[in-house]
């Protein structure tokens, strides 16, 4: 089960996560109490282990920004949270290695999703950040063979509950482990990555050693976020 800390604005969060098994650590440039300023995270990402997916999380910028900003952080990947059309999503993963493109649960857009040529999907609430829950019912939506993140108002004593039921690739997580905005309860967090991990094994088969991942374009070959960085 990948897992995703995001919403990551100190080193100490960061490699707290990173200690207690997140696959991925989000860091958002766009409008929000979890804003960062690219010249703090790109300090953050220089002390992660080369195997953590880092990611910039963008909110209707245009695809040069975007990639200007993943390449002087030194970003993995970039994670396209607006209103991006296809056509902007498909520049952006021409020139960034890996592209999640987010989606609000019943955006009719999301049946279309596989048209616009990134890594994974993400289903979000109709409000991100806002640590609602939507109805899981709506990965229905999902067209067959995505890669599926979900998100919205996860946390530690939901994100079992919503594996079971959703089934995903991967989980997303930002409010549901925080003391307050942008500051991660290290409890929380233990919690809710054993959690999924757990529920994960029932229904996801494991990764060799933690370290590989399925690739985004074959999920029957492992796959090291590290062979597309640089």
């Amino acid at each position: 089960m990948f897992v995703k800390v995001c919403g990551t604005t100190n080193e100490s969060d960061a490699l707290l996560a990173v200690a207690l098994g997140a696959d991925a650590i989000g860091f958002i440039f766009a409008p929000s109490p979890r804003q960062i300023a690219p010249v703090v995270a790109a300090d953050i990402v220089r002390r992660l282990p080369p195997e953590v997916l880092t990611v910039g999380v963008f909110r209707d910028e245009s695809a040069q920004r975007v990639c200007e900003i993943v390449h002087r952080v030194g970003l993995g990947a970039a994670q396209l949270h607006g209103h991006e059309s296809a056509a902007d999503t498909r520049q952006v993963r021409e020139r960034v290695p890996v592209v999640l493109k987010a989606f609000s649960a019943g955006d009719p857009a999301l049946a279309r999703s596989a048209g616009y040529g990134a890594d994974m999907v993400i289903l979000d609430s109709p409000r991100p950040g806002s640590g609602e829950v939507f109805d899981w019912a709506l990965v229905d939506g999902v067209p067959d063979g995505t890669r599926l993140v979900l998100a919205g108002g996860l946390d530690p004593d939901n994100v079992a509950r919503a594996i079971e039921t959703a089934r995903p690739f991967g989980v997303d997580v930002a409010t549901g482990v925080e003391s307050s905005p942008g500051q991660k309860d290290a409890t929380k967090m233990r919690a809710f990555i054993e959690a999924a991990r757990q529920a994960g094994e029932q229904f996801v088969p494991p990764w060799d050693g933690g370290e590989q991942r399925a690739r985004p374009d074959n999920p029957d070959q492992p796959y090291d976020w590290a062979d597309e960085e640089g």
